[in-house]
Parts: C-alpha cells; sequence; structure tokens
C-alpha cells in the first residue's frame, strides 16, 4: 500500500502546474486518511471542515482515539500550502512550496501506517523504522 501512495507523491511533487500538483497531493492526503477511517470500520465522510474534506476526515479519524490528534497540525500544513499554491502559483516559492507540501503528505502517509501497525489495523506502510526493526 506504502508504494501507491509514494509513487503518486512523488508524481505530484514533480508536476509542472502548482494548483493541479497541490491538488492531486490533496487528493492523497485525503485518501490515506479514508484508508484509516475505514480500516477502523467507518464510512469516510465526504463532510468538509474549514472547506476542506482533509480536515473531516480527521476529525472522523481521531474519533476516541485522542492519540491521532498528534497529525492534526500536519493536516493543516497541507491544507495551508494547498492555498498557497493554489492562490499564488506564480510565486517564486512555488516550487519549495510544492516539495514541502508533497514532505507533509508522505509524513501523513507514514504517521497513519504507523498507527495502523500498532492499532493491529493491518499492513500501510513499512517506513517507522521502529516497527520495521521489531519485525
Amino acid at each position: 500500500m506504502s508504494a501507491v501512495f509514494d509513487a503518486r507523491i512523488d508524481a505530484a511533487a514533480v508536476l509542472p502546474d502548482a494548483p493541479a500538483a497541490a491538488r492531486a497531493l490533496l487528493d492523497c492526503a485525503e485518501d490515506v486518511l479514508a484508508h484509516w477511517v475505514e480500516a477502523r470500520g467507518a464510512i469516510p465522510t465526504s463532510d468538509s471542515r474549514e472547506g476542506f474534506r482533509l480536515l473531516a476526515l480527521h476529525r472522523q479519524g481521531a474519533q476516541d482515539l485522542p492519540s491521532f490528534n498528534a497529525c492534526r497540525e500536519t493536516c493543516r500544513e497541507v491544507a495551508y500550502h494547498y492555498n498557497l499554491l493554489s492562490l499564488e502559483p506564480g510565486n517564486p516559492q512555488t516550487g519549495q512550496r510544492q516539495r514541502m507540501m508533497a514532505l507533509l503528505v508522505r509524513h501523513l502517509a507514514l504517521f497513519v501506517g504507523g498507527k495502523m501497525e500498532v492499532e493491529g489495523l493491518g499492513e500501510f506502510c513499512c517506513a517507522s523504522r521502529p516497527l520495521r526493526l521489531e519485525s
């Protein structure tokens, strides 16, 4: 599963159209959280919070699991970078912002993958070093 997300993040990180890259990265982040919600036996929401489905998915995923709030700021940073790339595609820092958004989405995917293994919800990714060393 992680290879799929890695490939999507890598592809979006180098798209020449910043708004398209931002949309692709946001979609990937939403899919990561939707996967988490599904693994917990719920149906991913189509609602939004503060204009972002990502934030609504995070809220849903953190329900009854306070430790999941650790990735709330990562989700908010993804939303922030989405806005930067969508609203200012011609900014001189666009390339750096696009790379940062890709790093944030990858961080979210790694966090969720680690949580899935710790919670016993199935294999999502193998990028969490302590989890790999135990097995």
